[in-house]
């Protein structure tokens, strides 16, 4: 049973790659039928393991010797990395250095946690893995440099560009995710405004758990985008999850010029997949779905609204 190191396991993907590794599933060789073909998820949370700390870093996973990294920790606060441009590279691209210094010195294949805000935005239809990266702000950059990082400093790499995420977790950088802000404020009746003109494809962290451990799986490797299916703004996010759980919130959309943001966001960072499609695996569910699941084990929805 392949041991998995899961670096940022508290925050919401590293919550849910934790308990999706532990959970035991068929393996796709046929040669090895009703074999179950789990992992051994190992979390390692920021108390565990100091990414931006050479020392710590090369300490921990020595001890541990895994034969799969993956690095989730980030700073992630996209409008603080352009007030403190240092700490986001310090976390952001050296952290993911060392970590992948470590997974070549131990032959780990290096798991990192990219983003969507690699991208301008510049185009209208989704973004591939052939697209060039050219980001916009300093969380962009640090973590463009940070995949640089990974795939000069380790031959055995996954770096997987996903968007928008949300999980049952919440974001211990954020303080939530978008989701629970959106329905805290609601509860408290006050007027919501949320930009219509960024269209993203917010992603599900447990479906992007469980399409990572897919890959892992099927010992994919290089890069790869992985972000719920469809596209929206996040006012229309912000609508859906109101209209699933019956909110009449005092919601209104702005632009992004009348909201005023420190880091200037891409307008259009929809991800899609050209290597899932020739590897002939199935993207992840439409965005739509994916909410509803989630407001579901949040225990938000009635019962009889479950899937």
């Amino acid at each position: 049973m392949p041991r998995v190191a899961v670096i940022g396991s508290t925050g919401q993907l590293g919550f849910d790659l934790v308990r999706v590794l532990r959970e035991p599933s068929l393996p796709l060789s046929p040669t090895r039928k009703g074999e179950p073909a789990g992992f051994e998820a190992i979390p390692l949370s920021h108390r565990d393991i100091e990414i931006t700390d050479p020392g710590s870093v090369h300490t921990v996973l020595m001890a541990i010797r895994p034969e799969i990294i993956i690095n989730c920790a980030a700073f992630v606060r996209v409008d603080e990395c352009e007030d403190h441009p240092e700490e986001a590279l310090r976390v952001n691209a050296l952290g993911a250095l060392h970590v992948a210094r470590a997974c070549a010195e131990v032959d780990a294949l290096c798991v990192f946690i990219s983003t969507d805000y690699v991208f301008d935005g510049g185009k209208t239809e989704p973004y591939t893995e052939e697209d060039p990266p050219r980001p916009l702000n300093v969380y962009g950059i640090s973590k463009l440099c940070g995949e640089y990082f990974v795939r000069a400093s380790c031959p055995r790499h996954l770096i997987v560009r996903t968007s928008g995420l949300y999980g049952v977790a919440g974001s211990r950088g954020k303080g939530g995710n978008f989701v629970e802000t959106m329905i805290h404020m609601a509860r408290e009746g006050k007027p919501i405004r949320v930009v219509d003109d960024q269209v993203l494809a917010p992603t599900y962290t447990k479906d992007l758990a469980e399409k990572i451990k897919e890959l892992l799986q099927g010992q994919v490797s290089g890069v790869i985008h992985l972000a719920s299916s469809g596209q929206c703004s996040w006012y229309e996010f912000a609508r859906r999850i109101f209209e699933l759980m019956g909110i009449q919130a005092d919601l209104n959309p702005v632009t992004s010029r009348v909201y005023g943001t420190r880091a200037q966001r891409p307008a259009y960072s929809v991800l899609r997949s050209t290597r899932l499609e020739k590897l002939g695996l199935m993207s992840l569910r439409p965005w739509y779905e994916a909410l509803e699941a989630y407001l579901s084990e949040k225990g938000y929805l009635p019962l009889e609204e479950k899937n």
